[in-house]
């Protein structure tokens, strides 16, 4: 039975090592779907330089960059950056879980309480995704979530080399199914 006790919260610069240690033992997994990082960025100095990076979006309101966590361990990451406000009232949301986490509901959990956080703390009334289009069970997290795909974005991104197609998901805050409390 999957864990029913996901929760978010804003991510902390001692939440580096964890960081890197997941991000260092996933490298190839997340190849196929990320871009590539330098070597720094699997290492705790560099996930504590990135976390302080995301921490200073966020004190200007750019950004809200939070942990997933599950039985009190950091297992992944859950993000709304470009952050718009006045007439667009949006942001891009972005999520990952480490493998060994994965097939057992947590970014399922977490992105519906960040798409509440999205509209009862930061105000916003849109989020957007974008997803590969292999990428299957990101989709099945956002289509759980309310999200409807809207377009394709060709030769989107650079990901292993190649320029990759992406499909453009949104979710309008106010319609779809009920926002989770985080």
């Amino acid at each position: 039975m999957a864990d029913q006790t996901t929760s978010i919260r804003l991510v902390r610069v001692d939440d580096a090592e964890i960081i890197a240690a997941h991000r260092a033992r996933d490298r190839r997994a997340y190849a196929q779907w990320e871009p590539a990082q330098p070597d720094e960025f699997y290492t705790t100095a560099g996930q504590r330089a990135r976390i302080e990076g995301l921490l200073a979006d966020h004190r200007r309101g750019d950004r809200w960059p939070a942990v997933i966590v599950a039985e009190g361990e950091v297992i992944g990451q859950v993000t709304v950056s470009t952050i718009l406000r006045g007439p667009f009232g949006k942001g891009f949301l972005g999520y990952w879980v480490a493998t060994a986490s994965q097939g057992q509901g947590h970014a399922t959990r977490a992105v519906g309480q960040t798409l509440a956080v999205m509209r009862r703390d930061l105000g916003l009334r849109r989020a957007e995704a974008h997803t590969r289009l292999e990428n299957l069970a990101s989709q099945h997290v956002l289509r759980a979530n309310g999200f409807r795909p809207w377009g394709i974005a060709h030769a989107h991104i650079l990901v292993d080399g190649a320029w990759r197609d992406e499909i453009f998901w949104e979710r309008l805050l106010d319609e779809g199914p009920p926002l989770t409390r985080a």
